[in-house]
């Protein structure tokens, strides 16, 4: 997923909306595939960003 921000960032992107970019992808993809809601959701946590109250690596 680090790549993908970092690509984004070169794009002329803060990294907040980079974030916020990945985020309506999520959903979208979420929306025309909701069979498959709970595998993009674990996909997307595993590979977004931690948040600072994250005691798990």
């Amino acid at each position: 997923m680090q790549e993908l921000i970092d690509r984004l960032k070169a794009e002329g992107l803060t990294e907040e909306q980079a974030y916020k970019a990945i985020e309506v992808i999520k959903n979208f993809t979420k929306e025309k595939f909701p069979l498959f809601s709970g595998a993009i959701d674990k996909l997307f946590d595993k590979y977004g960003p931690k948040g600072d109250d994250d005691f798990m690596p």
